[in-house]
């Protein structure tokens, strides 16, 4: 008895603003290919079920377009899987918050022949199949009880939900009354937890899994890039599950383009020219360039002054052939002076911030760093001094 288990389609994302000949958001193209080579996948493993582990749209109203799109798609796993139980459960991308607003995914039900759960759990039994799935849409924890039933063979639990210590940030307190207990997904009596809403293919334990999303579409693919790489993932895929014997397959799908987070350029002491080499450096480095790519480049410790003064047409060039090219730089930390007169967690004087900023620029050659640190602290001394006495609390100036 074999399931495939995918999730976070999120049909509909645009970002960029790039389009297609046809007029469509280049990224609401690349993600409606990926969920057509999800299905293509699907149909090839011919599993006895398929689990969609909600956040199939990425808004709550999608465009027309993707919802055409899904439903082409879903038509066309039906037809070529006729005997395959689909169930899909609604993400928070999907559920609308008011109770007059009907969920978008009840359009696929009815005339598919799909198992769609969306303001409330629902509990499934395929008897041919000698299963149960209990389908849990984005739902408040401890809102369900989350028991299998005793009078299968086989239990599913499908969730879309964040479970505890499962996600990077899961440790921030503001989150901890949305997160599901480890306990409430481990529950003896489960063959297999399918979860959704995290976009990285996780392990939480032996039998339950985040399949992760199909595509780059959170508000951080830096963050998911750096995830799967510390995972030794090979990126986006589906979950291949056989429940009689718990063998598990994680099938990886190719993104519609390339992200690529490029190695930092140490930016201390760099002058602008310097840092446009860099620059240049690391594009060359880049097998095939950034045509077509979205790429990321950051620069650390560059002074803001020297990032207005880099080769900005040759950046915008970078731009034009890329689908996205984003140059990130970040200015130095101030350094704070380790020994001082004043109490212990005092804040610094403007006299300090300036020293210290100061201190920590780039400066051209045969300027003397003192002389300048001397003279900036002589020009804030005369702003000061022609400043107007300002009026203490209670007083009129």
């Amino acid at each position: 008895m074999r399931l495939v288990h995918l999730s976070d389609l999120h049909l509909g994302f645009r970002q960029f603003q790039r389009q297609t000949p046809a007029g469509i958001n280049q990224r609401e193209a690349d993600v409606a290919a990926a969920f057509a080579r999800a299905v293509d996948k699907c149909i090839a493993l011919a599993p006895d079920v398929i689990l969609v582990g909600g956040d199939v749209f990425h808004t709550v109203r999608p465009t027309n377009t993707s919802i055409l799109h899904a439903f082409q798609q879903f038509s066309r796993l039906v037809a070529a899987l006729p005997k395959a139980a689909i169930v899909v459960v609604a993400g928070n991308h999907d559920m609308p918050r008011s109770t007059e607003t009907i969920c978008i995914l009840r359009l696929f039900a009815a005339p598919l022949g799909m198992h769609v759960a969306d303001r409330e759990a629902r509990r499934l039994r395929f008897d041919d199949l000698d299963l149960a799935v209990l389908a849990v849409p984005d739902l408040p924890p401890g809102s369900v009880e989350l028991t299998p039933d005793p009078t299968v063979r086989y239990n599913v639990l499908l969730l879309h939900g964040e479970v505890q210590g499962a996600l990077p940030h899961a440790g921030a307190p503001e989150r901890a009354a949305m997160q599901i207990p480890v306990a409430e997904v481990t529950r003896e009596g489960w063959d297999y937890v399918a979860l959704g809403h995290y976009h990285v293919y996780k392990r939480v334990a032996d039998h339950v899994y985040y399949s992760g999303s199909l595509e780059y579409t959170s508000t951080n693919p830096w963050g998911e890039l750096a995830e799967e790489k510390a995972a030794k993932l090979p990126g986006k895929g589906m979950i291949e599950r056989d429940l009689a014997t718990g063998k598990q397959t994680f099938h990886p799908l190719p993104v519609s383009r390339p992200f690529v987070d490029l190695p930092p350029i140490e930016g201390r002491g760099m002058s602008a020219e310097d840092l446009d080499r860099a620059i240049q450096h690391a594009v060359r480095r880049l097998g095939g360039g950034v045509e077509g790519k979205v790429v990321r480049l950051v620069a650390k410790d560059v002074p803001r002054h020297i990032a207005r003064e880099i080769d900005h047409k040759a950046l915008r060039e970078l731009q034009r052939s890329a689908l996205h090219f984003h140059f990130d730089t970040r200015r130095p930390e101030l350094v704070r002076r380790q020994v001082g007169g004043g109490a212990p967690g005092r804040r610094p004087s403007l006299a300090e911030t300036l020293r210290d900023a100061l201190r920590s620029r780039a400066l051209p050659a045969g300027v003397a760093q003192e002389d300048l640190i001397a003279l900036g602290l002589h020009y804030l001394e005369e702003a000061e001094l022609a400043e107007p006495a300002r009026a203490t609390p209670g007083e009129v100036a």
